[in-house]
């Protein structure tokens, strides 16, 4: 709990911030959250302060003193609360995507306590462990540190993260706040992220936190083609809608319980996400179950843009309405509180209608505690202690080198104990808050490659070579190369970065930016041995390094955090072997020409070769699920799987609840470690075959597990369950279907390490009924 000092200070900027409220100021930077006051408060005797009430209980109980002005005023994400209630401001928007982050709603101190939080890497660097627990362990500590934020008045209760859209295209500026591009692998990493934010699955009595899935929904891109996000309208079938864009949300909704969604910027089949009433309650309520201790919030000033960008509604009035009636309860930006009051007097609203989602925000946080004393929630004790503490930073230098992927070696790395002098090239060489990718906090020290290279030991020269991974300025490259000619191993660091990749900005190539590979090829000339490591939430094309016999290793680094330096010459020097597996595809660079990011069909057709590495027609430059090791493995059943099953049956016996979370089969595998290093080992089961209506996928993956540490010679288990969903396919309305036939599982990608062939006998089994909706595009659109 904060001392006597920390509770002066916050009740006097508490009231700097109720001051500048009044004067109409926004206190977005001077927001300091406090408690409401239960004992000595106006609200001592109201039902919302009684512990022994359900949590809707109390929350009508509240909000139903509020007049028809407070209900409209409380509906923007700078909630400026009901002073006469003693109901203070709240500010609803606060980030932590990959560790508290700097947003409307938290605050950092210039210095001294809560001055940083732990910055773990980039979800796409987390998905790329496909390490589940791992992403429960982040998001605990993530979870806590806000908590301890929040006590001192620091951070909302509530984050607005994850973003678990799948990384469909690969020119997206977002896909780095993804874990990667298979809609199976976001659901679990969701299941678990929320699992660890929230203090549970639908923890009793509270929240940690109120966590929040986003981008609802079909939502990747930002600009491209003259198109933005504010005014896209994503055409997609309802097959594609239920089987690429919303397993990830509905593992999020029904199955992790998470407090709350945000709604698109874009329109889907011409409805404006927040407004769009299939997505808001016949999906996300009517058939996930998104109770009404949940909440939709808009992404910002996208209410505004159901008039202003979609021209949905033709007033602002109309828009607010539509919105606040289709379900989004919060809207980030000032565009409820400007004109719903001109919507309530049209009656195109009701207090009804205001009520029903104020009750909605205070249920949440009477499950948060916020009404509740202090000394009887263990989350209202953590302090500055709780925060970077050894523990977290050990967690996120785990997590870069679980993360961190191997794409190419010729045995040069790990690198031998004499080659020790180093030169390092590139823009990222000495790369700091970069290493951080976007939505980051203070973090409490950053680690830089060439920072990473001396504590490892190396003697190292950092000539960058380039400014940026823009630059076409050759100016550098002389001293980059001298350089090189120097040492006994070339490093060159570059990649992607967030200028050429960010909210806001997509790519339109897949070529390395600037002139990256120009200053490569010089280095290849040199003829010293050469490791790349590209940095970035995407891919580039690497085709001309990979097949260079002069580029002896590839490392993708992704944004690896604030002990990224650490964890890449862990690797590098062979203190730790590889072992993260590629979450995304890496496509040639004529992909780029082969399929507007606009389209949002998923399988291949005339003008689109496919997305994904379960679609995908052509060959791409490394694939899905791509890592090397130090090591080799072999892998073997623990016991041999069926041949045959039956439809019938496996629905028959299936427990109740969703049949598609139904268990299919268990499949327990024997890894062995035939080399001579000890190291992690990731298994990824894939599914292929002709089951069911053509086109077939290429593969898809239906379950994965990391065995860790797995010593030379020795043996590690590995139990891959299998759900019937993810061994479902959907048909044109979105309904999953088991289907009779011939499939294959495959462990691992090429090579594949073990196969084994069964059958589905049976007249095909209809396991889910996907809701139909009035505004849908048929599959071939």
């Amino acid at each position: 709990m904060p001392d006597a000092t920390d509770d002066t200070i916050s009740t006097v900027m508490n009231h700097l911030a109720f001051l500048l409220l009044a004067l109409g100021i926004s206190p977005a930077h001077a927001i300091v959250y406090s408690f409401p006051d239960c004992v000595n408060g106006p609200l001592k005797s109201n039902t919302v302060c009684d512990t022994t009430k359900d949590p809707a209980t109390r929350a009508r109980a509240v909000v139903s003193l509020f007049t028809v002005e407070e209900l409209m005023a409380n509906t923007v994400n700078l909630s400026p609360g009901v002073a006469r209630l003693g109901l203070p401001n709240y500010e609803w928007w606060s980030e932590a995507l990959h560790g508290v982050a700097k947003s409307r709603g938290v605050s950092f101190a210039s210095s001294g306590n809560f001055s940083s939080a732990t910055s773990f890497p980039q979800p796409i660097i987390l998905g790329a462990t496909f390490d589940d627990p791992l992403v429960k362990s982040v998001a605990t500590i993530i979870s806590t540190e806000a908590r301890a934020f929040n006590n001192f008045g620091r951070a909302g209760l509530d984050l607005w993260t994850p973003n678990i859209n799948p990384f469909k295209d690969p020119r997206w500026g977002r896909g780095q706040e993804t874990p990667g591009e298979d809609p199976y692998h976001v659901s679990q990493y969701v299941l678990n992220l929320i699992d660890g934010l929230q203090g549970g699955i639908d923890p009793k009595p509270y929240f940690k936190v109120a966590a929040d899935c986003k981008h609802f929904a079909a939502y990747d891109l930002e600009k491209w083609g003259g198109v933005t996000r504010t005014s896209f309208d994503a055409k997609v079938s309802l097959q594609d809608l239920s089987e690429y864009y919303l397993p990830p949300f509905q593992s999020c909704v029904r199955d992790a319980k998470v407090a709350s969604v945000m709604c698109s910027y874009n329109s889907v089949n011409g409805i404006p996400s927040c407004a769009n009433s299939y997505l808001l309650q016949t999906i996300l309520r009517d058939y996930w179950g998104f109770s009404d201790d949940r909440w939709v919030t808009s992404d910002c000033d996208a209410v505004n843009n159901i008039f202003n960008t979609h021209h949905y509604s033709p007033t602002y009035p109309e828009a607010v309405a539509n919105a606040l009636k289709a379900g989004t309860d919060v809207d980030c930006g000032t565009t409820y509180s400007l004109y719903l009051p001109n919507a309530f007097n049209q009656s195109l609203i009701t207090r009804e209608d205001l009520e029903k989602a104020l009750v909605r925000q205070y249920t949440s946080l009477v499950r948060l505690g916020y009404f509740d004393p202090a000394d009887a929630q263990p989350y209202r004790q953590l302090a500055w202690s709780d925060v970077n503490t050894p523990d977290a930073q050990a967690l996120a230098h785990r997590v870069a080198v679980e993360g961190i992927v191997l794409l190419k070696n010729d045995g040069l790395l790990p690198l031998r104990t004499n080659l020790k002098k180093l030169a390092l090239i590139g823009p990222w060489g000495n790369a700091t808050t970069l290493m951080q990718g976007n939505y980051f906090g203070t973090a409490p020290f950053l680690v830089s490659p060439v920072q990473g290279a001396n504590e490892a030991g190396f003697e190292v020269t950092f000539v960058p070579g380039l400014s940026t991974v823009q630059d076409t300025s050759a100016a550098g490259f002389p001293a980059a190369i001298e350089a090189a000619q120097l040492a006994d191993v070339v490093i060159y660091a570059g990649g992607l970065d967030e200028v050429v990749e960010r909210e806001g900005t997509d790519r339109t190539t897949l070529v390395w930016p600037g002139i990256q590979l120009d200053l490569l090829a010089k280095l290849q000339d040199v003829g010293k041995p050469l490791i790349v490591v590209q940095f970035g939430g995407g891919q580039a094309d690497s085709s001309a390094l990979k097949q260079s016999d002069k580029v002896n290793a590839i490392i993708w680094a992704g944004y690896p955090g604030q002990s990224g330096g650490t964890a890449l010459f862990d690797i590098i020097s062979g203190k730790t072997s590889p072992s993260g597996r590629l979450p995304i595809t890496q496509y040639p660079a004529e992909y780029a020409d082969q399929v507007a990011m606009t389209d949002m069909t998923v399988q291949p057709r005339d003008t689109n070769p496919g997305r994904t590495y379960k679609w995908y027609q052509g060959v791409p430059v490394y694939e899905f699920g791509r890592g090397l090791h130090f090591t080799t493995f072999s892998v073997s059943w623990a016991q041999a799987p069926p041949t045959q099953y039956e439809t019938t049956q496996l629905v028959s016996v299936a427990p109740q609840g969703p049949l598609d979370l139904a268990t299919f089969d268990m499949f327990d595998i024997i890894v062995q470690n035939t080399g001579e290093v000890t190291s992690d080992y990731v298994a990824l089961l894939f599914l292929n075959g002709t089951a069911g209506p053509a086109p077939y996928p290429n593969k898809q993956l239906i379950s994965y597990s990391r065995v860790h540490q797995i010593e030379a010679g020795s043996t590690g288990n590995a139990r891959l369950p299998v759900t019937l969903g993810s061994l479902a396919r959907a048909d044109t309305d979105g309904n999953f279907w088991i289907h009779s036939g011939s499939y294959q599982l495959n462990i691992d990608t090429g090579p594949v390490l073990l196969t084994h062939q069964f059958t589905i006998a049976g007249p095909s089994v209809q396991i889910t009924h996907w809701p139909q909706g009035s505004s849908v595009v048929p599959n071939e659109a």
